[in-house]
């Protein structure tokens, strides 16, 4: 498809989707308490999408990816958070 094909049939879906984030982070920010390690890798995502920079999705999708080699023994969760969280050594 050409530039404006893919502006015509995208543009409108995107850009709902940018204002429901915008929405999410407005509703994170006006919230009492800490921020945890999945609003960092989610803001490490944002970060990589302004710019001319390639593979976007790649590089969000990094942001939220535990990038260990070593496989994992035993779960220590029943189930995925969306986001890597780094586990300090010896715990």
């Amino acid at each position: 498809m050409t530039r404006q094909q893919v502006l015509d049939l995208y543009f409108l879906n995107a850009r709902h989707q940018l204002v429901e984030l915008a929405a999410f982070l407005d509703r994170v920010e006006r919230a009492e308490g800490k921020s945890d390690f999945r609003l960092k890798a989610f803001r490490t995502a944002l970060s990589g999408l302004s710019g001319t920079k390639k593979q976007k999705a790649k590089h969000a999708l990094l942001a939220f990816s535990d990038p260990t080699m070593k496989p994992v023994i035993k779960a220590t969760t029943k189930g995925t958070c969306g986001a890597w969280r780094k586990k300090l050594r010896g715990v």
